[in-house]
């Protein structure tokens, strides 16, 4: 690597046979994108007594109220949970931002104007802006929503060729099919620009296309069906899973996978670091989150550019023996700040950041 330098204690690779009593830290750019550099403290860098100011760690537990929350916004993206235990009256057109869905739990279909589109369990679906639908809810529904001001874009996989992450079969795409409701006496659109509402009546079912062709198209991919990259003799950064990239954002899906070879000396834990040119938010979908104690699935972090983070400390211990992980969590990574909502601060564990003291 150009003007690539050394001083002192380090290792041959990053993550790997660490020296005994020592602790890694990953100080990196753009992300985990970028030019980076490896330190070796004498004590874990998130072994804080006492925070004061905004830089901290945050979390939010599960937190799925009826309709839709905001809970980080820039202008790039705004990220929000929401509950629906029944299908709403109006059809939904969102003129500001392309959306992600994910699913975190229920089940129930999406009626666009491409087609109809199930969903379950664990699924992204994507809906390009200016996409007519309505959502159709069969069981209470819990939502981790994104929205971005650019498109929702895959990643490039280089070396690993196009089947790499997941095959490419395993997107679904709706085919033409008209609204299901046809016999109700008006069907009304609300439609969102620049933050505001607009309601557009009409007196036919407004989801009437018969055919269609492009490439605008909605579509739905499981986080169940994702592969994760692995190397037993090499910790992976974040951006390894990386699902979707966006204009000056990216979202990572983090899934259940083979843990690296302790008898390598690899680290199976995430490595500490602080994000100094991205924000991290990371939702918790399913499973054991090993790196962290206490967290419920649905709950939510925020880690800002500049403040350390990484694993909690008995998660080094509690990982020896384990082979496997079984998490799934949903990772937003922010180029500019994102600033928490008052809704995130009125409901978020404020003691969060005290729980890497020892």
């Amino acid at each position: 690597m150009e003007n690539f330098k050394a001083s002192g204690i380090y290792t041959k690779q990053a993550h790997v046979k660490i020296p005994e009593g020592l602790y890694e830290e990953e100080h990196g750019r753009e992300g985990f994108f970028g030019r980076v550099s490896q330190l070796y403290h004498v004590n874990p860098p998130v072994g804080w007594t006492n925070i004061e100011g905004e830089l901290k760690p945050r979390l939010i537990g599960p937190t799925f109220e009826k309709g839709f929350q905001n809970l980080f916004h820039n202008n790039d993206v705004e990220v929000g949970v929401g509950l629906l235990e029944k299908t709403p009256n109006n059809f939904w057109r969102n003129a500001d931002f392309d959306e992600l869905y994910f699913i975190h739990e229920g089940v129930g279909k999406f009626e666009t104007s491409y087609g109809h589109i199930t969903y379950k369990k664990g699924d992204y679906v994507i809906l390009p802006r200016g996409t007519t639908y309505k959502l159709f809810v069969a069981s209470a529904t819990k939502i981790l929503k994104i929205e971005s001001n650019s498109e929702f874009e895959d990643p490039t996989r280089g070396l690993m060729g196009p089947n790499a992450l997941y095959d490419q079969t395993a997107i679904f795409t709706p085919e033409a099919e008209l609204g299901s409701e046809q016999n109700l006496s008006e069907y009304i659109i609300e439609i969102k620009r620049l933050g505001k509402t607009t309601t557009v009546t009409y007196p036919f079912n407004p989801l009437d296309v018969k055919g269609w062709k492009g490439s605008v198209y909605p579509r739905k991919l499981s986080i169940y069906d994702i592969c994760p990259v692995m190397s037993h003799r090499y910790h992976m950064p974040p951006s390894a899973h990386t699902t979707f990239v966006c204009k000056n954002f990216v979202v990572c899906s983090f899934v259940a996978r083979p843990l690296e070879d302790s008898s390598e000396g690899v680290l199976k834990v995430p490595f500490y670091h602080s994000n100094i040119d991205f924000d991290e938010i990371l939702f918790y979908h399913e499973g054991n989150f090993f790196s962290r104690e206490n967290l419920d699935a649905g709950a939510l972090t925020f880690h800002p550019q500049g403040i350390h983070h990484g694993p909690h400390p008995k998660a080094f211990d509690s990982v020896d023996d384990k082979t496997h992980t079984d998490e799934f969590a949903v990772m937003i990574d922010t180029r500019f700040p994102i600033h928490p909502s008052k809704f995130f601060a009125e409901h978020e564990d404020k003691d969060y950041w005290k729980s890497w003291m020892s």
